[in-house]
């Protein structure tokens, strides 16, 4: 027979007891609010905090183009691939350039769609697959803006661009003074050939090269190949077989400088050498220094007049204490020589590693033709120009309202933001 089951008699809390125990769920509840209140609190800040200090300046507007806004974060993501692999320092350098970068290809789409040119998103897309490694999505408008640049060129621009134009060819050479000029100019004028003599002397990659012969080309080609306006000046304007007198060119960038150096002083127990040195465009430029500083004349004068150096520590060629590794072979070579004399002055010291500005042309037109067709070199070369002269005039255009709010706080934002992440 089964038990009965004992019910247990319900616990009764008195008076008492039921208000501590309303009292004591009260205050659970109370800490229970405190607590989640002061979390609130606490996410709150660091939401506030996080929203202030990344959100939203990640979300201003740094750079307009007319109508397009683009955004801090906009600006870091092409800050970071022209930067890629970079020191911050070199990083900085570019906060303005990319802001230009950004502005230009925003200028580009905008005029671009004026002109009917576009690029769909799925050519887009494609281009940005083919890159290795492949682009993400956040650098659409850069690829575009490329693609359309190409699609100018290639497209609106090669229907501007002439298919044949009065050309000439011609043959150059390049030295580094006028009295070499001259003396080439005689040995031509003996019998010397001009191809031989252009490998040998010439001091212009191109003209060097191609042993003087530029080849046939239209009015302002020459310019741009040779990076130099002389050519639009002399190359169509010289009688057909006539040797030019020698041509000077002032801008002219060559690979070849001279010294003239002079060792101050030395530190014992060290190999520092306090140096002041200048750097000239020729031989004969240093030989008639040279004689200057002879006659007594004051070296840190003529280093201003003439000297290309671009670093000088000091005024006047000075470049203070020197060690070795710091100037180039050729000069060092004069200036940590154990037998050198202090206060003696160098010799003309040639030095093919550095740049100098100046020298001299000679040029001979062979034949001219006054509607020769253009090569698609050149012709490419031509429409290159257009485009680049299109460009200018947008960024010159009154009607395009081109803004940066970027400032030195805004730069060093973007810098730091990247470098963190």
């Amino acid at each position: 027979m089964a038990k009965k089951r004992v019910e247990k008699p319900k616990r009764e809390f008195t008076k008492r007891q039921l208000s501590q125990w309303q009292r004591q769920k009260k205050r659970q509840r109370l800490v229970f609010s405190v607590g989640i209140f002061i979390i609130a609190v606490v996410l709150a800040v660091i939401g506030a905090g996080w929203y202030i200090n990344r959100y939203q300046p990640l979300h201003e507007t740094v750079v307009k183009v007319n109508d397009t806004k683009f955004n801090m974060n906009y600006y870091i993501k092409m800050l970071e691939y022209y930067g890629e692999g970079y020191s911050s320092d070199f990083m900085y350098s570019l906060t303005d350039r990319v802001v230009e970068i950004i502005q230009q290809n925003e200028l580009v789409k905008q005029e671009t769609m004026k002109l009917g040119i576009m690029v769909s998103n799925s050519e887009v897309d494609d281009k940005l697959k083919e890159r290795d490694p492949p682009l993400t999505k956040d650098y659409r408008d850069l690829v575009r803006a490329g693609m359309l640049v190409s699609k100018l060129r290639d497209e609106y621009f090669d229907q501007q661009v002439p298919a044949s134009a009065e050309q000439r060819h011609v043959l150059a050479m390049l030295l580094e003074s006028e009295s070499q000029a001259s003396e080439v100019k005689t040995r031509l004028e003996n019998g010397d050939n001009f191809a031989e003599l252009a490998a040998e002397l010439s001091l212009d990659n191109l003209s060097k090269t191609n042993k003087g012969d530029l080849g046939w080309h239209p009015e302002n080609i020459l310019s741009q190949l040779l990076g130099t306006s002389v050519f639009e000046e002399h190359a169509f304007n010289y009688e057909l077989g006539v040797l030019s007198q020698p041509i000077y060119d002032e801008t002219k960038i060559k690979s070849v400088g001279y010294w003239l150096i002079e060792a101050l002083e030395t530190k014992e127990d060290s190999d520092e050498v306090h140096v002041q040195a200048m750097l000239l465009a020729s031989e004969q430029e240093a030989q008639s220094v040279t004689a200057r500083l002879e006659a007594g004349e004051d070296f840190a004068t003529l280093a201003d007049d003439f000297s290309q150096l671009s670093y000088p520590a000091e005024g006047g060629g000075d470049l203070g204490w020197v060690t070795p590794g710091m100037m180039t072979p050729a000069s060092e070579e004069f200036v940590f020589n154990p037998e050198l004399k202090l206060e003696t002055l160098s010799q003309p010291i040639r030095d093919e590693s550095v740049n100098t500005k100046g020298g001299y042309w000679l040029l001979k037109v062979l034949a001219e033709q006054s509607d020769r067709k253009i090569s698609d070199d050149d012709r490419d070369l031509l429409k290159a120009k257009a485009l680049d002269g299109w460009v200018v005039l947008l960024w010159a255009d009154p009607s395009n309202k081109i803004e940066s709010y970027l400032d030195d706080t805004k730069k060093l934002f973007a810098l730091d933001y990247i470098m963190k992440d």
